[in-house]
């Protein structure tokens, strides 16, 4: 074989090796409605399956009441996201919490009131407010925990309202489409909580960064 027929086959070799990932790439087909959904039952019936687990209910009747509950309610968000969002796009905006926020809260209170509705014909309080806990990763023991800890000489009535103010982010965090969008609420409020502190002589940046300041040291 001569030099040249040798130098154009190892051209094409190489080409062929360096273009076959970003030709995999372009074969690879996009998921299908149906294995999208598919993905997104399992995803939420391996969430609610841990949210029961952690609930420890000893009547199956019970349990499986709960789990449909849940089941459908995330449904029902997943629907509101969809029509939320498709909104935004028409309207040329970006979907993002901050844009979502009013329509999120007006389009909320019905499932909100209907899904907590539902479990209390089945669960204590109690049980309720541990589902709610659950649904939003315990942020507010989290952070509680964390302002007691950061902020010195918190009074006892000083706490009290903290914790009335996390409770509230939990609430409407219930609703959330995602993770980073509770994360958002949340911050929202403890924003308020900060605000109320610094009102009661606190000076919570302060606080925070001494606190940040020692980690490394603990460490």
């Amino acid at each position: 074989m001569k030099k040249s027929t040798q130098a154009f086959y190892a051209m094409f070799a190489a080409a062929a090796v360096f273009a076959s990932p970003a030709l995999a790439q372009m074969s690879t087909p996009a998921a299908s409605e149906a294995e999208k959904e598919a993905f997104y039952a399992t995803t939420i019936e391996n969430r609610v399956v841990d949210i029961l687990k952690l609930l420890t209910l000893s009547d199956p009747a019970k349990s499986n009441a709960v789990h449909d509950i849940l089941v459908g309610q995330y449904h029902d968000l997943r629907v509101r996201d969809a029509a939320i969002d498709t909104r935004l796009k028409v309207d040329g905006k970006e979907v993002n919490y901050a844009n979502r926020a009013a329509q999120l809260a007006a389009q909320s209170k019905p499932l909100h009131d209907q899904f907590l509705a539902k479990l209390a014909t089945i669960l204590t309080p109690q049980q309720v407010e541990q589902i709610k806990d659950l649904m939003t990763y315990n942020k507010v023991k989290v952070t509680y925990e964390a302002y007691c800890v950061i902020v010195p000489n918190l009074t006892e009535v000083e706490k009290s309202k903290v914790l009335e103010l996390l409770k509230l982010a939990r609430e409407e965090a219930i609703d959330g489409g995602n993770a980073p969008e509770k994360t958002a609420i949340f911050q929202k409020y403890k924003d308020q909580v900060n605000a109320y502190l610094d009102a009661q002589g606190h000076d919570t940046a302060k606080a925070f960064k001494a606190w940040a300041d020692k980690q490394p040291a603990a460490k």
